[in-house]
């Protein structure tokens, strides 16, 4: 760790504040409320940052990393004989800090040339009202009276982020600006869009009070009337000059840019007196609607009880799991972490000023993995949207890639581009897999879906067209009836597909991408060795679930589609696994024919176990096939390493090895062979060695996503080797891909190493001196060590999942509790003591680890527990580690301890 932190916590253990931060001007924090229909907004220590509510409802000009060099939130402050000052501005001589909590934000920045000490707190309501209010205070730091004249600016954009550069100043025609006592209103006549326009019915407003209930003097309601032609951002003109506002002819308000400058009546501080003015901006359905939702927030106490609530809100959602090892910064930082996923199903990949995306929606990938941890936070919350989900399923195995707002509303691609990625088969499966673990629910696998349908057939190789939108998005039989399969059914759909639709080397083919959007250019001949081992992995998950379902009596018997026997082809007609084209012939001339454009709508009753059987038959094909083909080597300093092939090109080339004096290697292409069980022991061991020696920067002290393949391009893989190394998919130490690996190794039992690979992010988010980035953990980390995407990534997900159900070991195995801990030596304090609070049966559990001797990971073993004070009987769990019977926590009030004593263990 570097000497000197870029935050410091509070006691409160969530809280932080800096001073060093202040200094970036590209470094920000998210706002919001609690749904996607709420304010979404970035802000910054030089309050820049945009406000928004989605792609069409932008309150102030969408803002990506650079615009972020200029202030949006200001207030000003003139004093006679001297001048102004902002708090969105640097003064020679001034200081600053931020305070941030979850979810707000707090600038001061103290100016002793002035003698002022200017504040701006932040916040969206929780309660439901489309605004942000942020509260300015003027505090008198000097031993003078100061005299002063106060205003406030937030311009309005009013309109949509495509109108940031396409008719931005035709859309500013539209503009109906008005002049209230409360502030200035905007209400756009139009939303403008060639492809068809619509009337307009939002009101934008920004609106504001003194401290002492004082409505504003006036405004500057248009940014001709606020900045001039002369002034800008940083030096308005009717602040420069001091001048009066004025109310202006409708020919000066309309069309116009809106400013939404508030002038306030002069002040007079005391020393050490200080006044505060609270303004909101917001959108609403009307001019009344606006200034109402405005007035529940208009005095001081009404905006302490919102921020009250704000605090209260939120607390409660990170504080549904809280790590206590000694640590008391890294049970801060998770804090944060454990917010991330919320701040996903809220923000989707857009709406903060690094955006994967942009224009709203949530990807298949991110909505089935960030539901991986919103299982451990907010478990009351996901089944319905499990369910729903899985309409988005296609019965050639593929699925609408974008998930609307809407329950069951789904895009074929934000973009309206053809595309198929292949890993999108494994995230539900691993996804509901945890979520019946943790719950219990088994009922859940047996619900019925429609199937998601559009023009694109036979994994983008067909078109249908026929289709039209007034068929729907149901996929319907041959008799016209909507079709509904089971989640089974679904989940079998998306696994048994890819095994049959391989490339020249008998692997899964790439198609338009996997996980790793950036191999996007190798569709013909591409292949992933990669995610055919995570198909594998839930192959046999998916027979071993079926299996335990026999046993206990819910599955003797599942019904599923008939053609679905053609991919069950152990059952009926086997295929040779061996022979690439026999495999495909069963996929596109045999399934696909007989599935789209309509099912027969005819089921079948088979026994589970035969379905189990043959999964477990593709599954163990899969793993010796890559065991005997898919290992490379290289030697390097006369030391021989060895690894994973990850993936063809479009040339059907190998892409991993020693390659023309480079060694080629992904991290991807070691995670899942590793996560999944192809890798022997022996090879996880062989692979970490050669991870360590090639992917590891010991510089940065991270986990590159992949070597530097020394080419300025790689058209037959992908546009991430466009990209500069150490950027994105090109080298990056991409978190989520380096949390996998974590994952992977406590799996496979190598917890010291697990350990360390995800310590790594904690460490270098931490830098003060690289990191740039508030608490948490960003998409990646470039070649110097800066976090890049700050908030929403996958990544924050699976550190939870990680160190919640590996390194702590606490999970569900089909409802019940067990306790696997892998926790080093390091991790538990001065006691001897680790300690994790979390949900589990509706319960508040509290699990302490009680290790005295404070024995190493794998030294350890589960030796005694107690539950609420009582010693029960432990049984020994499928997955490792102990079992408790859920039915034993059930029993317990709604706080339970549990208590678990670890002891040597002996061979």
């Amino acid at each position: 760790m570097p000497s000197s932190k870029p935050y410091t916590f509070l006691p409160d253990g969530v809280t932080f504040t800096s001073s060093s931060l202040t200094a970036q001007r590209l470094i920000y924090a998210p706002l919001c409320g609690i749904d996607g229909d709420s304010v979404k907004s970035a802000i910054t220590p030089y309050l820049a940052g945009d406000i928004k509510i989605d792609k069409n409802r932008y309150l102030t000009k969408p803002a990506s990393r650079e615009d972020l060099r200029a202030p949006v939130r200001n207030f000003f402050v003139y004093v006679n004989g001297k001048g102004f000052r902002a708090i969105a501005a640097k003064a020679p001589g001034d200081s600053s800090s931020v305070e941030i909590g979850q979810i707000w934000h707090q600038l001061t920045r103290t100016d002793k040339g002035f003698g002022l000490a200017l504040s701006a707190l932040s916040f969206v309501p929780v309660s439901g009202e489309k605004f942000e209010l942020t509260r300015f205070c003027v505090r008198n730091v000097s031993a003078e009276d100061v005299t002063l004249t106060p205003t406030a600016v937030i311009p309005v954009f009013g309109r949509s982020l495509a109108n940031k550069h396409d008719h931005e100043h035709v859309t500013a025609l539209l503009n109906r600006v008005t002049q209230v006592p409360e502030g200035v209103m905007v209400a756009p006549t139009m939303r403008f869009n060639e492809e068809g326009h619509k009337v307009g019915h939002d009101v934008y407003a920004v609106l504001g009070v003194a401290g002492d209930g004082a409505l504003p003097t006036g405004s500057f309601p248009t940014a001709d009337d606020f900045y001039g032609d002369e002034g800008d951002a940083d030096c308005p003109r009717a602040v420069e000059f001091n001048e009066t506002p004025r109310v202006l002819s409708e020919a000066a308000c309309h069309g116009r840019e809106a400013a939404g400058a508030l002038r306030f009546a002069d002040v007079t501080l005391k020393p050490g007196e200080a006044r505060d003015f609270i303004v909101g901006i917001g959108v609403a359905a009307s001019h009344d609607e606006a200034v109402r939702a405005f007035r529940s927030f208009d005095t001081n106490a009404k905006f302490d009880a919102a921020l009250r609530a704000n605090k209260d809100f939120w607390q409660a959602k990170t504080s549904s799991i809280l790590f206590d090892n000694g640590d008391a910064d890294f049970s801060a930082w998770m804090r944060w972490v454990t917010l991330q996923p919320v701040l996903r199903r809220i923000f989707g990949c857009s709406f903060l000023p690094d955006h994967d995306y942009g224009k709203g929606g949530k990807g298949w990938r991110d909505i089935w993995q960030d539901l991986l941890s919103l299982i451990l936070i907010e478990p009351g919350l996901v089944r319905e949207n499990l369910l729903n989900n899985f309409a988005g399923v296609r019965v050639d195995g593929s699925n609408a890639t974008i998930i609307g707002q809407r329950p069951g509303e789904f895009i074929a691609d934000r973009n309206a581009i053809t595309r198929v990625w292949m890993d999108h088969g494994v995230w539900p499966f691993l996804t509901i897999q945890l979520y019946m673990d943790q719950t219990g629910d088994d009922e859940f696998i047996f619900e019925k879906m429609p199937y998601f349908c559009d023009p694109q057939m036979h994994r983008t190789f067909e078109k249908n067209a026929d289709w039209t939108s007034s068929y729907g998005n149901a996929h319907k039989d041959k008799k016209g009836h909507v079709y509904q399969g089971t989640v089974l059914e679904h989940v079998l759909i998306q696994h048994l597909v890819p095994f049959f639709n391989v490339g020249e080397h008998n692997i899964i083919r790439l198609e338009s991408a996997d996980w790793n959007d950036g191999l996007d250019m190798a569709f013909k001949r591409g292949e992933s060795v990669a995610f055919m081992s995570f198909y594998s992995g839930n192959l046999l998950s998916i027979a071993k679930m079926l299996e335990r379902l026999v046993e206990a009596g819910k599955a003797v018997k599942v019904t599923v589609a008939k053609e679905l026997l053609i991919l069950l082809d152990t059952l009926g007609k086997p295929v040779d696994y061996n022979d690439a084209a026999a495999k495909r012939g069963r996929l596109f001339e045999e399934y696909f024919t007989a599935v789209q454009p309509e099912l027969s709508g005819d089921v079948v009753e088979i026994e589970a176990l035969k379905i189990a059987e043959d999964l477990r038959r593709k599954s163990e094909w899969i793993t010796a096939h890559i065991r005997q083909h898919e290992k490379v080597s290289a030697t390097v300093g006369g030391a021989k390493f060895a690894w994973f092939n990850g993936y063809y090109d479009n040339n059907g080339a190998r892409v991993e090895g020693s390659k023309e004096d480079h060694v080629r290697m992904t991290l991807t292409g070691q995670v899942f062979p590793l996560m999944h069980g192809v890798a022997t022991h022996a090879e996880v061991a062989e692979t970490h060695k050669a991870v360590e020696r090639f992917l590891k920067d010991t510089a940065l002290g991270g986990y590159r996503l992949n070597t530097d393949f020394g080419v300025r391009h790689y058209l037959a893989l992908g546009r991430a080797f466009g990209f500069a190394f150490g950027t994105k998919e090109n080298g990056a130490v991409f978190s989520h891909m380096v949390v996998m690996y974590a994952y992977a190794l406590y799996v496979r039992g190598f917890a010291r190493e697990g350990h360390e690979v995800l310590r790594s992010l904690y460490t270098m988010s931490r830098h003060a001196d690289r990191a740039k980035i508030y608490p948490g953990v960003p998409e990646y980390f470039d070649g110097t060590g800066r976090g890049m995407y700050h908030f929403l990534t996958g990544s924050a997900s699976w550190y939870v999942l990680t160190l919640l159900t590996q390194a702590y070991g606490v999970r569900g195995e089909a409802g019940d509790l067990v306790l696997a801990p892998q926790l080093v030596a390091e991790e538990f304090d001065a006691q001897g003591q680790a300690r994790v609070l979390l949900q589990f049966a509706g319960k508040n559990l509290s699990v302490v680890y009680i290790n005295p001797q404070r024995l190493e990971a794998g030294q350890y073993k589960v030796a005694s527990v107690d539950v609420a004070g009582r010693v029960v009987d432990i049984k020994p769990a499928v997955s490792g580690g102990i079992k408790i019977a859920r039915k034993m926590i059930i029993a317990g009030s709604q706080d339970v301890e549990v208590r678990a004593t670890l002891a040597r263990l002996t061979l």
